[in-house]
């Protein structure tokens, strides 16, 4: 019979010893093989698993006939995916960087400003290759204030094209997320802020 063929199989052992070594050996090599294609179709699944991590709550409510309700952070509400961005401007120099840092901070068009010293820039320009050592400038705003940011640094920067670059943040600490919102709410009238 088959389990007389595992029984020879296995070396003198019981049938259902074989068995279940097999059985076992299989599972394994599956499981194995099911976290191999994990790791290659996972960041394509985590939007969607993150979804399905709602669809107990929103079932109940719609058994209770309520609302679902939204996910929130601890200061109340929910970060918006996008809300935010960081910009990156390089500066020629760490004076310049820290004269445009502190007057973008003071007209609340940035909560804060990283200065990143040291960078070796490699470009081209006007049909030549340029290696120069700068300072990378990490600014984050509200997104809605880009625009705005981006006019101020191209009026003050000493370089005939500064470098702009505004990046969406779509996840992070909540927290510090709602403060840089909150710092760059009430943009103060240009007139009256300092350069």
């Amino acid at each position: 019979t088959w389990e007389q063929g595992l029984a020879g199989f296995g070396g003198g052992c019981p049938a259902s010893t074989v068995t279940w070594s097999a059985l076992f050996s299989y599972h394994v090599a599956a499981a194995q093989a099911a976290l191999l294609l994990s790791l290659f179709w996972m960041p394509t699944l985590l939007p969607a698993a993150s979804r399905l991590l709602l669809l107990p709550r929103a079932l109940l409510s719609m058994a209770s006939g309520s609302p679902p309700a939204q996910p929130s952070s601890a200061s109340g509400s929910a970060y918006v995916p996008g809300s935010v961005s960081a910009a990156f401007v390089t500066c020629p120099n760490e004076k310049v960087a820290k004269e445009i840092a502190r007057a973008v901070v003071e007209k609340r068009l940035a909560a804060c400003v990283n200065l990143v010293p040291q960078i070796t820039s490699i470009y081209e320009w006007k049909g030549k290759i340029e290696e120069d050592s700068e300072v990378l400038m990490m600014i984050k705003t509200q997104s809605s204030l880009v625009p705005a940011l981006t006019d101020f640094v191209r009026s003050v920067h000493p370089y005939e094209v500064a470098e702009v670059i505004a990046l969406p943040v779509e996840q992070g600490n909540s927290p510090y997320l709602q403060w840089v919102r909150q710092v760059t709410e009430s943009v103060p009238d240009s007139s009256t802020a300092p350069l």
